[in-house]
């Protein structure tokens, strides 16, 4: 589907991907066997710091002073720029059950491809790899998108691993992490209960508030949490009670007018049971996915070019700070399977099968349809125009969401 003139440029890439697969392959290994937690991937970002500083890129480590981060920087005169995203952090016991060790790898693989050929002369444009830690808990991207890191980038891509389907059009739900803090009055629960006000009762009448919205809100808005503290003791009335919930919707306009309604519900469960309440944001918000219907498109037909057989997309999956980035600058993060049957992500199975053969051919595919698609944004100005307007359409059409 993509031949002629791109034809040559495209083996070229292949061969750099091939001849290079070795060192990418025992670098998603090597993190398999030593994942590091967000927060904590000090040796998982230098790895991929030094790999991409040894093939030619300017590296800075860390990047903006966030911790485990970096930015790695190569250009030959040209317009085009085009980020590719790395993420390396793991989960806590269970190390890197969903992938980053793999499609990690494969963005920074993507890089020296391209860096090969930008050097060579075959192509121009400026490529940033950049190294995003703490997807799993605060999201990096979420600091870079806000300041500026992708205003003037053509096209920010990653591909995030999966578990027996590949699919372009990944979609996610925007998030908010709120923490309420209830503050009663503790006395003893026995002999003086009347003294006290009850900062436990106040969070669980929260919870049956929650409950009862379920049914005033769109079908695709997921609202769920836990209480971390309930008090101290069971002959105290508790003092102290806080609850953490994830609120998400499709949108971000539609979570805020959620929230708007959550927090009257916090107040009305203080005021019901003679309480305060305070509340926080314990994580960063994540934004939910801009579509870019051009980009995924060019992105599809890469991946059929390469033998990937496609599924179709499912509704919204979770959330990603990748979802921030999509705000800033048209952006994907397809899915592509790399164990070869369905397993799902956040398993130690699926940890287990990211050193698995089917992973490390999936992991050439991916640096192979990142760099491929890293060329035509560089060498096609009407694509990057078209993709550029897909992304200003898709911010305007959300923005008369509510």
């Amino acid at each position: 589907m993509l031949k002629g003139y791109y034809e040559e440029l495209f083996r070229l890439l292949d061969e750099a991907v091939d001849e290079n697969a070795g060192e990418a392959i025992a670098l998603s290994d090597r993190l398999a066997d030593n994942p590091e937690v967000s927060g904590q991937e000090e040796s998982s970002s230098k790895m991929h710091a030094d790999l991409l500083k040894k093939h030619g890129f300017e590296v800075e480590l860390p990047f903006l002073d966030i911790p485990h981060s970096f930015c790695a920087r190569i250009k030959r005169e040209g317009k085009a720029k085009v980020a590719l995203l790395v993420e390396y952090d793991a989960l806590p016991e269970i190390g890197h059950a969903c992938g980053h060790n793999l499609h990690g790898a494969m963005s920074t693989l993507a890089g020296v491809a391209i860096a090969r050929i930008l050097r060579d002369g075959k192509t121009k444009g400026e490529l940033l790899v950049i190294g995003t830690p703490a997807e799993e808990t605060n999201g990096a991207k979420v600091l870079m998108a806000d300041k500026g890191v992708f205003d003037d980038i053509d096209l920010a891509m990653m591909i995030h691993s999966g578990g027996g389907k590949s699919f372009v059009k990944y979609r996610s739900l925007a998030l908010d992490a709120l923490e309420f803090e209830f503050r009663g009055k503790s006395s003893h629960a026995a002999s003086a209960p009347w003294e006290g006000r009850n900062a436990l009762n106040g969070v669980q009448l929260f919870f049956h508030a929650i409950d009862m919205l379920r049914q005033h809100v769109r079908p695709e808005v997921r609202m769920h949490g836990i209480i971390v503290k309930g008090g101290d003791a069971p002959n105290i009335v508790p003092e102290k009670a806080i609850a953490r919930f994830y609120f998400r919707a499709p949108w971000r306009s539609y979570l805020k007018k959620l929230v708007d309604q959550v927090l009257d519900c916090a107040r009305g469960a203080a005021l019901a049971t003679a309480t305060e309440v305070v509340w926080r944001n314990y994580e960063y918000s994540f934004d939910n996915m801009l579509p870019n219907s051009v980009a995924e498109e060019l992105f599809e037909r890469v991946l059929l070019d390469l033998g990937v057989t496609l599924s179709e997309p499912p509704e919204a999956m979770g959330s990603s700070d990748m979802g921030n980035v999509s705000q800033r600058c048209p952006a994907l993060q397809p899915v592509l399977d790399v164990t070869g049957r369905e397993v799902p992500l956040h398993t130690r199975e699926f940890a287990e099968l990211t050193k698995s053969r089917k992973a490390h051919e999936s992991l050439i595919i991916g640096a192979k349809a990142l760099a491929r698609a890293t060329l035509i944004v560089f060498e096609d100005d009407k694509l990057r125009e078209e993709i550029r307007k897909a992304f200003l359409e898709a911010k305007e059409r959300e923005a008369n969401i509510v």
